[in-house]
């Protein structure tokens, strides 16, 4: 096993922040630190407003670009892809976050992974076309069939293998598709990809 993942903490609760640190000191392939060491920040908030928005915003621009894993209290419809838009990697529900997902949540960004709760995913790629039109390539691209297959299947979490496995393509073949996407819009990762996909109403 590797070094811990180095973790941080932010919560405007000190007793919630107290909580979540604790939890995330029951696995040795984590570690708890200051917020300018973190590879992976944990932000938990009542409710995704602008001013929250903001803050996964702020945390990703720090200079060591930590990715964000958010806690929120409530989620109105529309929050998961504003949360993404805004550069989160991991999105749970307070009420869901218990040790093992709030775990399998940071080791999922720290890979540069993107994870959403099943229905929370739903909510997002059953969304009408129509209400996601962003600026700029994604707009006036369209993905192919191919693409989207396997880009949905990022979006929900599966990895190249698996993703190959179901539907019979080469791992090669994955791999070139998701590097085909990712060049031509000049982005920087999977999740990236996954994230202004669904915002530009493409998945």
């Amino acid at each position: 096993m590797g070094a811990p993942v180095p973790v941080g903490v932010v919560a405007l609760d000190p007793v919630l922040e107290a909580g979540i640190r604790s939890t995330l000191l029951g696995f040795p392939e984590l570690t708890v630190c200051e917020d300018g060491e973190a590879r992976v920040a944990v932000l938990t908030v009542d409710r995704l407003g602008s001013a929250e928005l903001d803050m996964v915003r702020t945390t990703r621009a720090q200079p060591n670009r930590p990715a964000v894993v958010l806690v929120a209290g409530a989620l109105a419809p529309g929050d998961a892809l504003h949360a993404l838009a805004a550069g989160a990697r991991g999105l749970l529900l307070r009420r869901e976050a218990d040790a093992a997902r709030l775990a399998h949540a940071v080791l999922a960004a720290a890979r540069d992974d993107c994870t959403l709760p099943p229905e929370l995913l739903e909510q997002v790629l059953d969304r009408p076309a129509a209400e996601g039109h962003g600026t700029g390539g994604w707009a006036d691209s369209a993905l192919s069939d191919r693409e989207r297959s396997v880009l949905r299947l990022v979006a929900d979490g599966h990895e190249i293998a698996e993703i190959a496995q179901r539907l019979a393509y080469s791992p090669r073949t994955v791999t070139s598709v998701v590097h085909d996407i990712t060049q031509r819009f000049r982005l920087r990762n999977r999740a990236h990809a996954v994230a202004y996909a669904l915002r530009a109403g493409l998945l």
